[in-house]
């Protein structure tokens, strides 16, 4: 889902007619290309966060995008989710937000999103979204949406340690409370059992769904 946030990322010149003019003008030596290109991309800094109230249960990610001295606060939940969900949401959603390939600095508090990303997703692709021991990759439908979502991207995926006072780290944690507050509110203790009993059951496969809500 991309989010309308032109006014936050406005217009700039595309990569595409930047390469042209380098391949036409022949101004550039070889091997500066990717440096033109990189130096045309806003460098924009993601924090994210994700939890749930009972593991599994009800949810909420956030997102909270940094740019040019402006912010961006993003959030969302879902009635019966997991952490590691509700994290992986969380990135998703931060990236999809973005109008335009853009230099990314992404902060997270959770070491499952980070080393999926960036240790274990290719090998979970590799071998057909399978682990090393031939198990399906837990929240595959998920993995598939964050790396999609980071196409185009030029990404560098840190960690925070949560928290622990950071600014931006505690703002997400209190936008995804937030969103986990709305959640039970709108629901109820009824539904949200329903909606945990249905979860449950889909669980092992890691392909039931936890789209955001809002």
């Amino acid at each position: 889902m991309r989010l309308p946030y032109d006014d936050f990322f406005p217009s700039i010149a595309s990569i595409d007619s930047i390469s042209s003019t380098a391949h036409s003008t022949n101004s550039r030596p070889p091997g500066t290309l990717r440096a033109a290109r990189m130096s045309a991309l806003k460098i924009v800094t993601i924090y994210t966060d994700g939890g749930c109230v009972g593991n599994p249960g009800p949810g909420g990610w956030a997102a909270v995008l940094l740019w040019n001295g402006r912010k961006k606060e993003l959030n969302g939940g879902a009635p019966a989710t997991t952490n590691n969900r509700m994290e992986l949401s969380a990135a998703i959603q931060g990236l999809r937000a973005l109008k335009e390939p853009c230099q990314i600095e992404l902060w997270t508090d959770s070491e499952y999103l980070r080393k999926g990303i960036t240790e274990w997703l290719a090998g979970w692709k590799a071998r057909g979204w399978k682990t090393r021991d031939k198990t399906p990759v837990k929240n595959s439908d998920l993995w598939r949406e964050l790396d999609s979502a980071t196409s185009g991207h030029q990404i560098n995926w840190r960690w925070v340690k949560g928290h622990a006072g950071h600014e931006h780290n505690e703002r997400c944690d209190t936008l995804a409370q937030e969103a986990i507050f709305k959640v039970r509110k709108e629901h109820g203790p009824v539904r949200l059992k329903t909606a945990l009993a249905a979860f449950k059951m889909g669980l092992d496969t890691g392909e039931t769904p936890t789209k955001p809500l809002w």
